[in-house]
């Protein structure tokens, strides 16, 4: 996993200009009459089929991948400088947070940032917090409430704080892709 680091204080006319650009696009989901044409305001980066309800708190929409048939419901945090890919198919609960990054212990300003990846068909529960660097595997559910530590396997549940297995899917019930 690539970790990436960075400076706030380093101009950065690209990043600030995304941030600026995401921070509209997110007031005007916010805003807009769902299920219109405005209310898709993420048309480079969404999955036919998928659907982003409000209200959605994101920092950088161009670090962001959302396959088809996603479902993401409102109160999403995406602190997304790190990256976070989320592939068909994925169901993301209501108030979920995905952090992708968090300050150095020594010098505060600097962000370390590392990518989220949701896997198809993965379902993650309301209020859970996916932490830097997790991947959530394919089918894997994760409870409400849980926070993602750690890497989830294929077909897992994971419940807790720290989030841990508690038992297993049978992988022939999902569909063959």
């Amino acid at each position: 996993m690539k970790e990436k680091i960075i400076d706030p204080r380093v101009p950065d006319n690209d990043r600030q200009a995304d941030g600026i650009r995401t921070a509209q696009l997110s007031f005007k989901l916010n805003h807009t009459m769902p299920y219109t044409t405005e209310y898709n305001v993420f048309p480079d980066n969404l999955g036919e089929g998928s659907v982003v309800h409000a209200p959605l708190t994101m920092m950088l929409s161009r670090e962001v991948k959302i396959g088809k048939n996603v479902i993401i419901m409102g109160g999403c945090l995406m602190m997304s400088a790190g990256g976070i890919t989320i592939d068909d198919d994925a169901m993301i609960a209501a108030n979920v947070q995905l952090i992708t990054n968090n300050h150095d212990m020594y010098d505060r300003s600097l962000l370390l940032c590392k990518p989220i990846h949701i896997k198809r068909g993965a379902w993650i529960g309301a209020g859970a917090t996916i932490m830097p660097g997790v991947t959530v595997g394919r089918y894997a559910a994760v409870g409400a409430g849980s926070i993602v530590t750690h890497d989830v396997p294929d077909h897992a549940i994971v419940v807790g704080s720290p989030a841990k297995v508690i038992r297993y899917l049978e992988e022939d019930k999902f569909p063959n892709d």
